[in-house]
């Protein structure tokens, strides 16, 4: 299935307000930078700069990015590396910063990944394959209490224990379509019966702890609100409770001024705002897109605008 963006209008409608006087637009997940042009287009005083640690999709996006020549950098790196990557950029204004979080369609539907549970492929996982983690060291070696954490937190699944029990007693467990059969039966008959896939969870869950992904994010959002010019705006897209749970309170914490006593004369604490919060509720596609792509169905967009001073706290 060709991947295809969500959420497109929303994410032209916040990021271009910050981008008409040019500076630097970052997109921290490029995939087939389809969010990516539709800001270029839309924004042509800006450039970009697009991150990616897969090898395959920085070059599939660079094919896609080529009419843009002069205005485009691509650097291959995770997102939890946003910090080093941003002091290589120099002195640029950063005016915008997107997060399309989660696995892309192609990564999704080409086997050999491991991904997905309804094509037999490789236990990997990886959305950089130069990683050494993979899938098959969390399922074939974790130790049962680990594999029950990981499926239980990161998969926010209740059957954590069944399922880690079962694939401790299958080892070695060889491929995607294995594991989604192992899954399957460790879940009792009558919840398989609704719900989606029974192995969906188990799948995120791996996929998440492989990837790092939710450790990422919460290193990364902070640095990137940290980088923004006065005026410049962040946006998260999520796909899951965990992942919008990092960005919500993130960005909470970055509005929240004074915390003082209202009854204090003075502020004490020394918080302050840095940003002020675009989306007092999570933007969602439309029946119409989910429709047209069911995969964006679980999407929730947050945004935020950096302030020109700090408010609250010693700025009060």
């Amino acid at each position: 299935m060709e991947h295809e963006p969500v959420l497109t209008d929303r994410v032209v409608e916040l990021l271009v307000p910050a981008l008409h006087g040019g500076g630097l637009f970052l997109d921290a997940t490029l995939g087939r930078a389809g969010h990516a042009r539709l800001v270029l287009d839309a924004a042509p005083a800006a450039q970009l700069v697009g991150i990616d640690r897969d090898p395959a999709s920085l070059e599939e996006s660079r094919t896609h990015l080529a009419p843009y020549e002069g205005r485009v950098r691509l650097v291959r790196d995770g997102f939890e590396n946003l910090p080093a990557i941003l002091e290589r950029l120099g002195d640029a204004p950063l005016r915008g910063v997107l997060f399309d979080l989660g696995v892309s369609s192609p990564q999704l539907d080409e086997a050999s990944r491991g991904f997905g549970y309804r094509s037999t492929g490789p236990l990997d996982m990886r959305m950089n394959p130069s990683q050494s983690l993979s899938a098959n060291d969390v399922v074939n070696h974790y130790g049962e209490r680990d594999l029950e954490r990981v499926i239980s937190r990161y998969g926010e699944e209740r059957f954590a224990r069944r399922i880690a029990r079962a694939l401790v007693d299958a080892r070695p467990v060889g491929s995607t379509t294995e594991l989604a059969d192992i899954v399957k039966n460790a879940i009792p008959a009558a919840t398989r019966r609704t719900g989606g896939h029974p192995a969906r969870r188990t799948f995120q869950a791996l996929r998440i702890e492989v990837n790092d992904e939710l450790g990422a994010l919460e290193s990364a959002l902070p640095a990137a609100i940290d980088a923004l010019d006065s005026g410049g705006r962040a946006v998260v897209i999520s796909y899951h409770s965990l992942e919008d749970r990092v960005a919500k309170r993130t960005f909470a914490e970055a509005a929240k001024g004074c915390v003082c006593p209202p009854d204090f004369p003075i502020c004490t604490c020394g918080a302050h705002a840095v940003v002020r919060v675009l989306t007092r509720r999570p933007l969602v596609p439309t029946a119409e897109e989910t429709e047209r792509n069911p995969r964006a169905r679980s999407a929730k967009l947050r945004a935020v605008e950096k302030l020109a001073e700090p408010v609250g706290g010693d700025a009060a």
